[in-house]
């Protein structure tokens, strides 16, 4: 039943690659563990569990680490994208673009010019 429930934390956890993962049921609690790449997947998966349970759920133990905690994502850039769009899906701020700028210069030598493709490090702030 509390499985049923945060299906789509799980369904999250596969679609993110999640490592190691195990999920059990004990006594109408759900217990799930597993390795995120990067402290944001970490964040996400957190997020729809509050979105689901609340801001402190009592039914569900989480145990999420991280394998990749030297930066706070790693981005692939799509057709359209921009250094701004991006600041805002990872910070919420367009203005943060100047921080992933800096964190990639040794691919970027032009903040308004980024590819398709090119893997950018999104930093811990």
């Amino acid at each position: 039943m509390v499985k049923a429930k945060y299906q789509e934390v799980l369904s999250l956890g596969e679609a993110l690659n999640i490592q190691n993962g195990n999920v059990t049921e004990e006594n109408g609690i759900l217990k799930i563990k597993g390795t995120a790449n990067t402290p944001y997947e970490k964040d996400i998966l957190w997020d729809k569990i509050k979105e689901i349970g609340g801001d402190n759920p009592s039914d569900i133990m989480a145990n999420i680490t991280v394998a990749d905690d030297s930066v706070y994502a790693r981005h692939t850039v799509k057709s359209g994208e921009t250094l701004g769009k991006i600041a805002i899906q990872y910070y919420g701020k367009a203005s943060k673009y100047q921080d992933i700028f800096k964190a990639n210069s040794d691919i970027l030598k032009n903040p308004d010019l980024i590819h398709p493709d090119q893997e950018l490090i999104i930093p811990k702030l």
